[in-house]
C-alpha cells in the first residue's frame, strides 16, 4: 500500500463485489454469469450483463468459454467449488487449452470464482479445497486471496488478464474486515506477500491459515521463536523466489494448507524448496507440512475441527523444525 492513500474498512466479500463492479464499469464487454444474480450488480448493470442462469454449471462455463473467444470478458461465479465439478470438461479440456489449440490467435479471458474450505459446517461435499487439482492443469492461473485488500487487488488483476483465472475464496473469511484503498489498485499475479518478517522459521500459509499462522507467530514469539509468515496469494504462477529467499534466511520451512497433503499445494511448495540446490543446502531441519487429514470432511463440528489445521498445530510444527519437539502425539 502506498503512503498517504485514503483507506477504509470493508469485508472480504464486499471487496470481491467492489472489484467486480469496478471492472464491469471499466470494461463494457464484461458480463456476469451465476446461478444467482447479485442484486447490486443487477441493479447497476441490468439483466443483459448480469445473468441468473439455470443450475447448470457445465452450460454456463461453456457459454463463458465461447463468449471469451468472441471478444467478451466473462465473470463466472460457481459459488461452491463443489458445483464446478460438473463442468470439468469445459474447464480442463476447453478453457485451459483452447488458447493453445487456436495457435495463440485468440485470447480467452475468463474469471471463475468459487468458495473453498471448511469451518462453515457444510460437511464433506461443501468443505473442499481442491485447488491442487487445477494447479495440475496447464493453462489456468489460480489465485487464493486471504484479506480484503488482496481479494480486491487480485480480482482486478485477474479480470484484466487475457487468460482464464480461477479465484478460490475461503468461505471462512467472508465477514473478515480489512483496510482497502479508496483509489484503484491491482496486485500482480505471482507475487507473494511477506505478512510478517522473522528469522528462525518460514511459515508459508494459504488463505484462512494465513491468519492462523500469524496468530501462531505471535505465540511462538513469546517462546523466543521468530517466525516469518508468507502468503503466496497466487498458486499459479507461484512466487518461488520469495519463498526460497525466506527459507535461505531462516533455514526451516512449515507449510500450512487447509487441503489434504497428498499431491497438494503444500507438496508443490515443499518441492520447489527441496529441488533448488542453494535453498536445500540452507535447510537446518526437514520440511514440515501442517495440512488437513486426508479424509472427507465430517459434518460434526468437533470432528471437523479435529480434521483441519489451526494455530496450535502450526505452532507445534514450528517447534518441531526449530527445537525438534515431537508433534502428533510423539510422532514426527
Amino acid at each position: 500500500m502506498g503512503s498517504g492513500q485514503a483507506m477504509r474498512r470493508i469485508t472480504y466479500d464486499q471487496a470481491g463485489m467492489e472489484a467486480v463492479a469496478e471492472e464491469m464499469r471499466r470494461e463494457p464487454k464484461s458480463f456476469h454469469l451465476g446461478t444467482d444474480a447479485p442484486p447490486a450488480l443487477l441493479k447497476e448493470f441490468g439483466a443483459q450483463r448480469v445473468r441468473a442462469t439455470p443450475i447448470a454449471e457445465s452450460a454456463l462455463t461453456g457459454i463463458a468459454v465461447g463468449a471469451a473467444g468472441s471478444g467478451f470478458r466473462p465473470i463466472v461465479n460457481w459459488s461452491q467449488v463443489t458445483f464446478c465439478f460438473v463442468a470439468m470438461d469445459q474447464i480442463v479440456n476447453q478453457a485451459a487449452k483452447i488458447h493453445y489449440m487456436f495457435g495463440g490467435q485468440v485470447t480467452f479471458p475468463i474469471l471463475f470464482r468459487a468458495s473453498v474450505g471448511g469451518g462453515t459446517r457444510r460437511a464433506a461435499q461443501h468443505s473442499q479445497s481442491p485447488y491442487s487439482m487445477f494447479m495440475n492443469v496447464a493453462g489456468l492461473k489460480i489465485i487464493l486471496p486471504s484479506t480484503p485488500y488482496d481479494m480486491k487487488g487480485l480480482l482486478k488483476s485477474a479480470m484484466r488478464d487475457d487468460n482464464p483465472v480461477i479465484s478460490f475464496e475461503s468461505g471462512r473469511l467472508g465477514a473478515l474486515e480489512g483496510e482497502v484503498p479508496e483509489d484503484d489498485y491491482t496486485i500482480p499475479l505471482g507475487k507473494a506477500d511477506i505478512k510478517r518478517a522473522g528469522s528462525d522459521v518460514t511459515i508459508v500459509a494459504l488463505a484462512w491459515l494465513v491468519h492462523e499462522a500469524l496468530a501462531a507467530a505471535d505465540s511462538l514469539a513469546k517462546e523466543g521463536i521468530s517466525a516469518e509468515v508468507i502468503d503466496p496469494r497466487s498458486l499459479v504462477p507461484l512466487d518461488a523466489d520469495t519463498i526460497r529467499a525466506s527459507v535461505r534466511k531462516t533455514g526451516r520451512l512449515v507449510i500450512a494448507d487447509e487441503a489434504g497433503p497428498t499431491a497438494g499445494a503444500s507438496a508443490e511448495i515443499a518441492a520447489l524448496v527441496a529441488e533448488d540446490p542453494e535453498t536445500f543446502s540452507c535447510l537446518k531441519a526437514p520440511v514440515k507440512r501442517v495440512c488437513a487429514l486426508q479424509v472427507p470432511i465430517p459434518y460434526s463440528p468437533g470432528l471437523e475441527d479435529h480434521v483441519f489445521p489451526d494455530r496450535k498445530k502450526i505452532s507445534a510444527g514450528a517447534r518441531f523444525v526449530v527445537r525438534r519437539v515431537p508433534v502428533d502425539g510423539g510422532r514426527t
